[in-house]
C-alpha cells in the first residue's frame, strides 16, 4: 500500500522510510533538553534531513515512562514555531506532530505539518479522529497499554498472548478509524514497543513484527534507544566494574538501536523512528537492499 506525503507517493515496502525524532521538551528520556530552544531544535531538523531522513517527528510532550501530561497550550509553545521555522526553510519534507490532542494537531497542521502521531490510537482525545477525517492527513496509531505516567510501574504490564493482544487492538483501531471516514491508505500502525511492555513483550514484538506487517497497513517501529535494548544488553555482557552504562545512558544503545532497525526493516517495517538518523539511514538502505535481493 503506498504512503501518500507532502509532494510524494511512497511504496514502503520498497523504499522503509527513516523518521527523525526532534524532542522539543526538557525531560525526554534520551535527549530531554537538548533541542528544547527553537533555535536549537530547528539546527537538529536541518541536520537530520541533510542526514536523509524521510520525516521529522516533532513533540512538545514527554511520554517516557513516568512522564506527566503537558497542557495543551504548552505543546503549542514548543511544537508550532519549529513547524514553522522548518517549513520556512523546507517546503518538501513531511512533518509529523507527535501529539495525543486535537488542539495541539490542528495548530501544527496549520504551521504546515503534514502526519498525525497519536500514541492514543484516538482514545485520548475523540476530537482527533474528527480532525483527521477533516483534514485527510496520514495518522500513526499506536498501541499503548496505560499512560505514561503509571505504564511501567513495579511489577509491569501483563498480557495473556502480547502479539494477538496488539494485533486485535491495531486492528479495532483500524475499523474505528474508517469508520468515522478515515482513509485507510493514510494508517499507519506502531506496536508501541516500550509502551506498556516489559523486557520480553517488546522481543517477542520485535521477533513477530511479520504479524502486524500482515495486517496490510504500513507498520512504523520506534525502539531507538529503549530502555529494554539497555536491560538486555546489561544483562548479557557481564562487566567486572558494575558498570550499568546500557541502562543509565541512552545514548550507549546505538548499535543496538540499528540492528532492532535492520530486522524491522527485514521483516517489512515501512518507517524506522530514530534518534540516530544518519546510521539509521545506512542501515535502513542496506537493509532495504538485501529485503528486495532475489
Amino acid at each position: 500500500m503506498d504512503l501518500i506525503l507532502r509532494h510524494s507517493r511512497v511504496d514502503p515496502s520498497t523504499y522503509p522510510l527513516v523518521m527523525g525524532i526532534l524532542n522539543v521538551t526538557p525531560d525526554s528520556f534520551s535527549d530531554g533538553g537538548d533541542y528544547f530552544e527553537p533555535k536549537d531544535a530547528v539546527a537538529r531538523a536541518l541536520e537530520m534531513i541533510e542526514d536523509g531522513a524521510d520525516i521529522i517527528d516533532i513533540g512538545g510532550e514527554s511520554t517516557r515512562p513516568g512522564a506527566s501530561d503537558v497542557p495543551e497550550d504548552e505543546q503549542i509553545k514548543r511544537t508550532v514555531p519549529v513547524v514553522e521555522s522548518i517549513r520556512a526553510r523546507n517546503n518538501s519534507i513531511p512533518i509529523s506532530i507527535d501529539t495525543c490532542l486535537s488542539t495541539v494537531a490542528h495548530a501544527a497542521l496549520e504551521a504546515g505539518a503534514d502526519v498525525i502521531n497519536d500514541i492514543s490510537a484516538f482514545r485520548d482525545d475523540p476530537e482527533m479522529v474528527e480532525l483527521a477525517a477533516r483534514t485527510g492527513v496520514p495518522v500513526v496509531l499506536m498501541h499503548r497499554k496505560g499512560k505514561p505516567a503509571t505504564m511501567q510501574q513495579e511489577g509491569g504490564p501483563q498480557y495473556d498472548d502480547v502479539i494477538t493482544e496488539v494485533c486485535d487492538f491495531l486492528r479495532e483501531r483500524v475499523a474505528f478509524a474508517v469508520n468515522r471516514g478515515l482513509d485507510p491508505s493514510k494508517l499507519i500502525l506502531d506496536p508501541g514497543i516500550g509502551f506498556g511492555k516489559r523486557v520480553e513483550h517488546n522481543l517477542s514484538i520485535l521477533r513477530n513484527l511479520g504479524r502486524f506487517v500482515a495486517l496490510g497497513q504500513p507498520v512504523l517501529v520506534g525502539a531507538s534507544r529503549k530502555s529494554f535494548i539497555g536491560n538486555v544488553l546489561e544483562s548479557a555482557i557481564a562487566r567486572g566494574d558494575g558498570s550499568a552504562k546500557y541502562r543509565e545512558n541512552p545514548r550507549q544503545r546505538e548499535a543496538a538501536s540499528l540492528a532492532c532497525a535492520a530486522m524491522a526493516v527485514g521483516a517489512g517495517a515501512a518507517i524506522i523512528r530514530a534518534h540516530d538518523v544518519r546510521s539509521t539511514v545506512e542501515v535502513v538502505r542496506l537493509s532495504a537492499a538485501v529485503r528486495q535481493a532475489t
